[in-house]
């Protein structure tokens, strides 16, 4: 008897332990988080490191990516041409960069080309300093300077040359434009006594501010209105061989931009001051207001047709554009269309 009951009692502990281990398989093969228990690792090149980038930093140290199961390895290019090159030979997985590169690297007929698909920064980021204070500014003012200028076919230097043409000023007759300085030394070029004017990104215009060697005098993002300027970019390959790398990248990218779009500059410079440990707390927030009030970020991550159009008609008048380009061929918005559908998730 006893025998039989303990043989009874056996086949009940077994029966519920197999019941147990039903269960916890089943929550654990379903749900929103499948597939990241395994976290993948992304490289990421960026054209620069700059706060203008803040929602991608807000990402990064609110652990969005984690989030999403990535592990994110960020890259500094100092350069679109630098960054475009990581990505197509494998170094980087993704680039960030003005999409100018890609239209470039498509029109030279590479097979496999760079494809947009998340549109980070509306409007340009850098700004213009003088050497002198100048209280009341204006562009007819650039006329026989000599201005630490950027690369001939980027972004900073079309989009500086877009705003002269507006104001009726032509940027090869009226003004010199020193382009012979690398990416990010025009700061330091500037504070040993070159140019009348630079053109500059932050931190390093509100830096010559400080150090008393320069001052902001007008807001390149405010002059030019919206300007597609930076976005993520994959190769074609790439992003059909791993979709879901793509979205869940995406997704902490929208993350990061719904945080900045809901919080004051203080509280983002203080989650993004480890990316920009130099800058003290005051200076990043000093940033931030700049940036947050000529509307730089998108609420989403979505390149629409229109600024891919204003795009190339900013390279045509720079006679930087080999072909007009179709939209469809260089912006897949599916991931960023999914992602902005997936906030507060």
């Amino acid at each position: 008897m006893r025998k039989n009951q303990s043989s009874h009692l056996l086949g009940k502990t077994v029966s519920l332990l197999l019941a147990v281990m039903l269960i916890t398989l089943s929550f654990t093969g379903c749900g929103k988080t499948e597939g990241k228990s395994e976290s993948k690792t992304v490289t990421l090149n960026e054209v620069a490191h700059s706060i203008f980038y803040a929602p991608m930093y807000v990402a990064i140290e609110e652990g969005y990516f984690k989030e999403e199961g990535i592990e994110l390895n960020l890259v500094t290019g100092f350069g679109a041409d630098k960054t475009m090159t990581a990505v197509l030979t494998d170094e980087a997985d993704i680039g960030f960069m003005g999409s100018e590169s890609t239209i470039y690297t498509y029109a030279g007929g590479t097979s496999d080309y760079v494809v947009n698909f998340a549109q980070l920064t509306q409007r340009a980021g850098n700004f213009l300093v003088s050497r002198q204070p100048i209280e009341n500014f204006s562009w007819d003012m650039l006329k026989g300077a000599n201005v630490l200028g950027g690369r001939a076919g980027g972004m900073p230097e079309m989009v500086f040359e877009f705003i002269l043409k507006k104001n009726g000023i032509d940027p090869a007759a009226d003004l010199s434009i020193d382009q012979s300085i690398d990416f990010g030394s025009t700061a330091a070029a500037f504070s040993g006594g070159q140019g009348e004017f630079t053109v500059e990104f932050e931190p390093h215009a509100t830096s010559l501010e400080a150090k008393g060697d320069g001052y902001v005098v007008a807001s390149l993002g405010e002059d030019s209105g919206y300007v597609p300027y930076t976005a993520f970019s994959a190769k074609k390959s790439y992003m059909e061989e791993n979709p879901e790398t793509i979205q869940a990248f995406t997704n902490a990218l929208q993350k990061g931009m719904d945080y900045v779009a809901s919080h004051t500059p203080e509280e983002i410079a203080k989650i993004i001051q480890p990316q920009f440990e130099e800058t003290d707390i005051e200076t990043l927030t000093t940033i931030i207001t700049r940036y947050y009030e000529q509307d730089t970020w998108k609420g989403n991550l979505i390149f629409e047709e229109d600024a891919f159009t204003l795009l190339q008609n900013i390279l045509e008048e720079a006679g930087e554009l080999p072909q007009r380009v179709p939209y469809e061929e260089l912006v897949n918005t599916d991931f960023a269309t999914n992602a902005a559908g997936t906030e507060n998730k």
